[in-house]
């Protein structure tokens, strides 16, 4: 029998955040627990420190063992081979990335998050160089891949058609400078929830995470959501969807609550 609804995962950017102890740690915890606390209250973690260097094999063995069944990581690909002027020549950056140990996340590894600076105008021969070097497979697994950008000149319906060719989806950034881009191009969806606020202890007041809860299940299902910007007209094919959503905003500190809020919503 065909499935009603794809998964949705919710969580936030990272684990290690002083902050959060005695706010969403217990203030006795220890450091080396936060990762089992953190995934035992959430559904997904999107993992930042490997945008900014290479993980060893044990860290990705560690984080795996940590975390119960059904839990999934996001990973940020690193930051070498997005930020360059010449995106077709990252294939080094990119294998090294790969070669790094990152399938010893075993069934807890879900997407890589390509993340591209905000002075990274649209060049579409340039973009789909990049989406070429993305490996479809790895020793076996099938692998997935989201990119965000954050540039006004990827709101061009080229864009979502070039990324349609290669099945790969385009983050939707709830933010206030990037660009929100709804377009389904993929066979999940991810979004970045990035206007929460410290001033709330919910992060987001009730009402803006029942809709949100609401456009994540819309996805899920199939459908997409009326009240989100695309850049094209185009729909897609109405099936199933793994949804990721992730609640990370400039202070973070109530992000753990927003996350924890959406979960229970859409349970």
């Amino acid at each position: 029998m065909a499935k009603k609804a794809g998964k949705i995962h919710i969580g936030i950017g990272g684990w290690t955040f002083a902050p959060w102890r005695g706010v969403f740690y217990p203030e006795k915890l220890t450091q080396a627990k936060e990762l089992e606390y953190a995934a035992s209250h959430l559904t997904s973690i999107e993992i930042n420190g490997t945008y900014y260097g290479s993980q060893k094999p044990e860290s990705f063995r560690k984080w795996a063992r940590e975390v119960p069944d059904g839990f999934v990581f996001s990973v940020k690909g690193p930051r070498f081979a997005t930020n360059r002027r010449v995106l077709a020549e990252a294939g080094d950056s990119i294998k090294r990335f790969y070669d790094s140990g990152l399938l010893e996340l075993g069934d807890r590894l879900g997407p890589v998050l390509w993340q591209f600076a905000p002075t990274k105008k649209f060049d579409e021969a340039d973009f789909g160089g990049f989406l070429e070097l993305l490996p479809k497979k790895l020793d076996g697994r099938e692998l997935r891949h989201v990119v965000e950008v954050r540039h006004d000149s990827f709101c061009t319906p080229a864009f979502p058609a070039l990324l349609r060719r290669f099945g790969v989806p385009v983050v939707f950034a709830e933010h206030s400078t990037y660009p929100a881009i709804a377009d389904v191009t993929g066979d999940f969806v991810y979004a970045r929830l990035q206007t929460g606020s410290d001033e709330i202890k919910t992060c987001y007041p009730p009402k803006a995470l029942d809709a949100w809860a609401k456009r994540l299940e819309t996805w899920a299902s199939g459908g997409e959501p009326t009240d989100l910007p695309r850049v094209d007209k185009t729909l897609a094919k109405k099936t199933p969807r793994d949804v990721f959503a992730y609640v990370i905003h400039e202070g973070k500190v109530n992000a753990p609550a927003g996350a924890m809020e959406l979960i229970k919503r859409v349970e």
